[in-house]
């Protein structure tokens, strides 16, 4: 009888691995091809500056203030979408959200003003607000809390992996097209890369499906398993808040936020400033930035596999997410130390502070679901991550007026460190030592 029984609960476990496994292939690859795109469209910015500048006659402070103010847009927008993307589904909204940024990323070839880059920018951030936010909701349809840190790291490893493909292609296009049709190579830059959103979008509303009742591409009993598995989790979850409002008086809520505000501040400064910083050091062709960059990320995506994969297996997120934030704040502090002496040294330094950065960003996003739930999750996490991301306008817009006054990257690289290294002590005196529960 206790044999049979044995047998029988490890056969329901390789089937409910066997659900999230085709779980995982059906919608985990399209939603790392979507991130990519997107991610692309935001940051190529930092690679179009290497020749928008001078073309245009804007300021390192210009620019700072430029990359950054897509963040307002994200933040004015993003809790909207997140309670949008609840009544209409993942689908629709993705697809809203694909087309309207490729269709703006492309306007910007046209820029000839600051008043107009600013505008654009904005814009771009209105547009892709929700999206980030919105796969992570919408993971949790799908995914119990001891498989989600690795969805989340998985998916997340996307912006890793563009910087891989957009470092080498923008380098490429920024060489190789300058001056064709009479357009510089920043402009094919916007066309070429905002081009791909658009066509996304219109696959995301024939492709995605919004929820596991829908999913006809899993068996009858593969969707039986899941389902019942993701209501056994959301009840060992205990009491969770589920009101939108009452949410917002949840004071963990706004420390989640304050550490999210930390850890995104490096991860902006680096995104916006690391190939200026690269470039500084001596390697003056677009394409070499482009490929150094392209090998931090590839790296960078590793961890937020691994550090995610680790999170999940041994029911932790404090230690995991404060660990990596605590490396790329170390690997900040010595690039702003170093950036000008030699190249091996700063580059290495700038390694370690994207590949800490990053991989403490999926662990994190563990945390929210532990107080939250239901409408409260959706408005919570958009709210997260849109107060939050107002560090990516703050810290790239510091390090340009600071580079304007001073010439150099290093005072800044500096602040925004110890932004980071507060947000690693908040992490580890706020938050539950153990994470969620193992399987």
């Amino acid at each position: 009888m206790a044999i049979g029984s044995i047998a029988g609960a490890d056969a329901r476990t390789q089937a409910l691995d066997a659900a999230y496994t085709k779980v995982t292939w059906r919608l985990i690859p399209f939603l790392i091809l979507l991130w990519i795109i997107a991610w692309i469209d935001r940051v190529n910015i930092g690679f179009a500056k290497l020749q928008m500048l001078d073309d245009l006659k804007f300021s390192e402070a210009a620019y700072g203030f430029g990359a950054g103010i897509f963040f307002l847009g994200y933040f004015l927008f993003e809790v909207p979408s997140n309670l949008l993307l609840t009544r209409i589904g993942a689908r629709k909204t993705i697809a809203r959200i694909t087309i309207g940024w490729g269709a703006t990323s492309i306007l910007m070839m046209f820029v000839k003003t600051t008043a107009l880059f600013y505008t654009l920018r904005f814009l771009l951030g209105v547009f892709e607000a929700g999206f980030y936010p919105g796969i992570i909701l919408y993971l949790t349809y799908w995914y119990p809390t001891a498989r989600r840190a690795r969805s989340f790291g998985l998916f997340m490893s996307a912006s890793a992996f563009a910087g891989v493909i957009g470092g080498p292609l923008a380098g490429a296009i920024l060489t190789g097209l300058n001056g064709v049709n009479g357009w510089a190579g920043w402009q094919w830059l916007f066309l070429i890369e905002g081009t791909p959103s658009i066509i996304s979008g219109v696959v995301t509303l024939l492709y995605l499906t919004d929820r596991p009742q829908e999913a006809n591409w899993l068996t009858d009993d593969a969707r039986r398993l899941v389902l019942e598995d993701l209501d056994r989790d959301g009840r060992s979850m205990g009491e969770r808040e589920h009101r939108v409002f009452a949410s917002l008086r949840e004071p963990k809520l706004w420390l989640l936020i304050l550490m999210f505000f930390c850890i995104i501040a490096a991860n902006s400064a680096l995104t916006f400033w690391g190939p200026s910083a690269v470039k500084d050091i001596g390697v003056g062709s677009a394409l070499a930035v482009g490929w150094i960059m392209a090998a931090i990320y590839l790296v960078g995506g590793a961890g937020m596999i691994i550090n995610g994969a680790h999170s999940d297996r041994w029911g932790e997120a404090r230690y995991h997410c404060a660990l990596a934030a605590l490396a790329g704040a170390a690997g900040m502090a010595v690039l702003g130390a170093v950036i000008d002496r030699g190249e091996v040294a700063p580059i290495l330094a700038l390694a370690v502070a994207i590949v800490g950065t990053m991989s403490a960003i999926p662990v994190f996003w563990q945390m929210p679901n532990r107080i939250l739930a239901g409408a409260a999750a959706a408005a919570g996490v958009a709210l997260i991550n849109s107060i939050a991301n107002l560090a990516g306008f703050i810290a790239p817009w510091v390090i340009g007026e600071l580079m304007t006054a001073t010439g150099s990257l290093s005072v800044g690289f500096f602040i925004v460190a110890a932004v980071e290294a507060v947000g690693v002590l908040l992490i580890l005196r706020s938050q539950p030592a153990a994470g969620p529960p193992r399987r």
